[in-house]
């Protein structure tokens, strides 16, 4: 992703100034470039940057202090690197739920963004990549800031494509869906045919398709039929 450096990128306007002050902002990132961009960013936007902080202690003990209406926090630092951010955004979240809280990763993790989503509003999960398109980033922090919750796109995707993968119905077409409800119903081919008002060879055409996409075991011992119907119901 390019840095947005076009007329007027990552420069906010007076009216988004005047709004954007009066967020203020603890930032937590252990890399002290990052901590450092990320703090002259916000400011330069027109945020109120209390304090730039280093582990997840240090930001929990700045938020009891400071009171910030914003939390920008990487979800990795010391001293494993593994959820400290996470574990205390869940803190604070607990304590002051009316915190905004923004959370940074490198590396999309779906379980760690739905433990934050799942706290309630005012949230946010987003790559690091996203702060390079300034304006927008700047955009999603008042957005939090002020009661809002944000996924990062790339997520979004990623939970589609989960659910997609989850659905043993997925790759049928709408018109299979329909012929395997009619299945479940205990219709046969010919019973399927006339309620839908098409041959019985197509509905056959239908009923091979669908056995063929569902993940059903096509052994002898297997009456598939009655597995789709199973998968089926199961699906419901």
């Amino acid at each position: 992703m390019s840095v947005n450096r076009s007329a007027g990128a990552g420069v906010a306007t007076t009216a988004d100034r005047d709004a954007r002050t009066q967020h203020r902002v603890i930032i937590a990132e252990d890399e002290v470039l990052l901590r450092e961009g990320l703090g002259n960013l916000l400011e330069e936007g027109g945020f109120t940057v209390l304090e730039r902080v280093g582990d997840g202690e240090e930001l929990i003990r700045a938020v009891r202090q400071r009171a910030p209406d914003l939390v920008l926090a990487d979800i990795r630092m010391p001293p494993s690197h593994a959820t400290e951010g996470l574990d205390a955004a869940q803190t604070i979240r607990a304590e002051a739920p009316q915190i905004g809280i923004v959370l940074l990763s490198a590396h999309i993790v779906v379980e760690e963004a739905l433990a934050l989503l799942q706290s309630g509003p005012g949230t946010g999960y987003l790559l690091k990549s996203r702060v390079l398109d300034v304006p927008g980033f700047l955009e999603t922090l008042d957005l939090v800031a002020s009661g809002g919750s944000i996924l990062d796109p790339a997520l979004v995707q990623e939970l589609v494509d989960a659910k997609h993968r989850e659905d043993p119905l997925a790759e049928l077409t709408a018109r299979e869906r329909e012929v395997l409800a009619l299945m479940a119903e205990g219709r046969s081919n010919a019973g399927i045919a006339r309620h839908l008002w098409v041959t019985e060879g197509t509905v056959e055409k239908h009923v091979r398709s669908i056995l063929g996409k569902l993940p059903l075991p096509s052994t002898a011992d297997d009456h598939r039929r009655v597995l789709a119907v199973v998968t089926y119901l199961n699906s419901r």
